[in-house]
């Protein structure tokens, strides 16, 4: 006993990293009757090291390792309806409206995004495009822009600088954010005398900016924990919801609601056109179990996980118009 505590007390290697992440304990130094011991010795609480762990131990804080995400497995729908003007808003597209079809289609299809519906104008073009996770609108409309003017046949500026972007979806914001709200009725934790559910919805929405955009880019985000283990308490996710809220300010996006489960989590986050949905949820996945690993840790014990979250993730759009509603209004002009 004596001499494992010593060994905890001793001064901390760098910890490597590991192939799939979880607890590095090999360099702990343990007695060999204690590594040959039965592994429900490991959980059942007459292990010291475990004992010592469901403390708030700032040792095992930093003995834990959990490997970051990098990319993650998607469930997703993300539409969003696109709009920009020509340059000084001249009269120019009529002329080349049908060359100009084929080259968004081809670019489109070149580029992996897909063309839900078109629409020029005189001095517009329109259009809804779905997008997979990892493409940032930004980039999606430097795309477009810049291979249709590459390719037209005008001698002149195509486009002026600016775009707007909003998003759009199977649903509109306003019932997701009822479904969020009705959380714990849904999943019959209301009846409870404590039920494990915080809910937050933010009064005053924070401001989002960009450089020549007009933007309103709402996504609904769905983070499982790990093989749905049980993990998270109302405190436990009121503490993290307030952490949370510090890095969205920090990296730039914002965070309108929140409801935690047990074993899962929805948000309704905004993010700026340079910032992918995968960007966002990655600094959200990352960060919140970079935080739950420093002060919770005890919870991923009981849990009996290696990670705080499932690799995977679900993300879809939504607006104040949904996706069918604006393919029918592009197509009855």
């Amino acid at each position: 006993m004596v001499q494992i505590l010593s060994s905890l007390t001793a001064p901390l290697r760098e910890i490597p990293p590991t192939g799939v992440g979880g607890w590095f304990r090999s360099f702990l130094a343990l007695p060999h009757h204690y590594e040959k011991s039965h592994p429900r010795e490991w959980v059942d609480g007459s292990d010291p090291f475990y004992r010592l762990a469901l403390t708030d131990s700032p040792i095992y804080s930093a003995l834990m390792y959990l490997t970051p995400f990098k990319s993650l497995t998607w469930a997703y729908q993300l539409h969003y309806y696109l709009c920009f003007r020509t340059h000084r808003r001249s009269q120019s597209l009529p002329a080349i409206e049908s060359r100009l079809k084929t080259l968004i289609y081809d670019i489109c299809e070149r580029h992996d995004y897909r063309l839900l519906a078109f629409k020029s104008y005189p001095t517009q073009l329109r259009i809804v495009v779905s997008l997979r996770p990892n493409q940032p609108i930004a980039k999606v409309i430097q795309t477009i822009k810049t291979n249709t003017s590459r390719e037209s046949t005008l001698h002149s500026r195509l486009w002026a600088r600016g775009y707007l972007a909003q998003s759009v979806g199977r649903a509109r914001v306003s019932a997701v954010r009822k479904y969020l709200e009705q959380q714990s009725a849904h999943h019959e934790y209301d009846s409870r005398w404590l039920p494990p559910v915080y809910s937050y919805r933010c009064e005053e929405p924070l401001e989002l900016s960009a450089s020549h955009a007009v933007f309103d880019l709402n996504h609904h985000l769905v983070f499982s924990t790990r093989w749905r283990r049980g993990i998270f308490t109302s405190g436990v996710g009121r503490a993290l919801t307030d952490y949370w809220l510090r890095v969205a300010a920090k990296r730039r996006f914002a965070i309108d609601q929140v409801s935690t489960i047990p074993d899962h989590i929805h948000l309704i986050v905004r993010i700026v056109p340079s910032m992918s949905i995968e960007e966002c949820a990655l600094l959200l996945m990352n960060n919140g179990q970079y935080f739950i690993t420093k002060n919770f840790p005890q919870l991923l014990i009981h849990a009996k996980v290696d990670q705080l979250w499932q690799g995977s993730a679900y993300a879809g759009t939504c607006g104040k118009y949904t996706t069918g509603l604006m393919q029918r209004w592009l197509r009855s002009e």
